[in-house]
């Protein structure tokens, strides 16, 4: 198993053919086209893959197919949450029997648990399997924020080595790498000149905790205050772009990846005009790869949409 996850980290849709049942033959393709264009690793059955509307047996089988295609290549991170434990207990450690190189677990949903209940559902996942754990925090789709507090605490178990950060908030995501000593992460990555940014070198600590934004368009400013990178969208259609500004910044060329992020804006924005992932299955499919349609409830992307994302697609250079 990979033990280091990556920086750029997509969160890749599930192809379905006509009938709405998965084409796995696109899915090896897609996963490939992912680790050529930049990504470091593959999120499998994430929202993005549309999650809720997978059975059980299919997330199982697209764990074994992104893993089969992708090899030693990318990490292969499987979204393993349920709003209840014991469903993310048995899907987590399915997933590591498959060989999985960590799972990206999400708050637990529509229920929403009072903090001691959210760290000990994450408690109870984490012992029960030694695969690293991403924590996911995103309270507009769970109902619930993970708190700093909290984040703090669970970062101290031995596995659970990240956040995935899409509260939509820089102050939260700051607060979170001081809660959870995630700037020793961050030195890992960082590729200055000697000398330079030295002082940080004293806010150093023996945690290796890492923060990832969980917004395309907060990756430069969540970055500028502690995390490493990102769980992306857009990557799917903008990978290399997005890979050589977090390189760019890392390398200490921050005016070159605020360039780059400027450059990406519309593409960032434009994805999520509606709700995810519905623009991001029309993107593939205008850059050739048809990844087919979503299960409902998700309805497809209307003509409107899809000819505005088609203009801001040509105007950044995409198509």
């Amino acid at each position: 198993m990979k033990k280091d996850l990556g920086q750029l980290i997509t969160a890749m849709v599930t192809p379905f053919n006509k009938n709405l049942e998965v084409d796995y033959n696109m899915v090896e393709k897609l996963a490939n086209h992912l680790v050529e264009n930049g990504s470091d690793g593959i999120l499998v059955v994430g929202t993005t893959g549309e999650s809720p509307a997978l059975t059980h047996e299919e997330k199982l089988d697209l764990f074994k197919a992104v893993k089969s295609a992708v090899g030693d290549r990318a990490s292969v991170i499987a979204g393993t949450g349920h709003n209840n434990t014991r469903d993310t207990l048995k899907l987590t450690k399915e997933a590591e029997e498959i060989g999985v190189d960590a799972a990206l677990v999400v708050c637990p949903y529509y229920n929403k648990p009072p903090q001691s209940g959210i760290y000990n559902h994450f408690k109870t996942v984490a012992e029960s399997t030694s695969l690293p754990i991403i924590v996911y925090n995103i309270p507009g789709r769970t109902g619930v924020n993970i708190t700093p507090e909290t984040m703090g605490r669970l970062s101290k178990i031995p596995n659970i080595i990240a956040d995935k950060e899409a509260a939509g908030k820089v102050d939260q995501c700051s607060q979170m790498v001081i809660a959870t000593g995630a700037l020793s992460a961050f030195a890992k990555y960082r590729k200055l000149p000697v000398g330079v940014g030295a002082r940080s070198e004293k806010t150093k600590c023996e945690k290796t905790f890492a923060v990832y934004s969980g917004d395309d368009s907060l990756i430069l400013p969540m970055m500028s205050v502690g995390a490493i990178g990102v769980v992306s969208v857009a990557s799917h259609v903008a990978g290399k772009r997005m890979k050589e500004m977090i390189t760019k910044f890392f390398e200490g060329d921050v005016s070159g990846a605020l360039e780059l992020h400027v450059e990406l804006m519309p593409v960032f924005k434009g994805l999520f005009t509606t709700s995810n992932p519905i623009l991001v299955k029309s993107a593939l499919k205008m850059i050739g790869l048809n990844v087919g349609g979503l299960r409902p409830p998700m309805p497809n992307a209307t003509p409107e949409q899809e000819k505005a994302l088609e203009k801001v697609l040509k105007e950044v250079g995409v198509l």
